[in-house]
């Protein structure tokens, strides 16, 4: 079984009415932002999270 992150960003300010930026993994435009107010798509993040987070097998 493969754990994968799933962020949870229902709430309002993950959402920035301001209009789309460029998201800082894949440089297309997005409304969201992370918990630091970074462009970035969920998708993104959540693939980021789970390419650089050390795994058991990798300790």
């Amino acid at each position: 079984m493969i754990a994968v992150a799933l962020l949870d960003w229902r709430s309002p300010e993950h959402f920035d009415h301001s209009g789309d930026k460029p998201c800082v993994i894949c440089t297309k435009p997005t409304p969201l932002r992370s918990a630091r107010g970074k462009p970035v798509h969920k998708v993104c993040a959540e693939d980021w999270i789970d390419r650089h987070t050390v795994k058991e097998d990798d300790a």
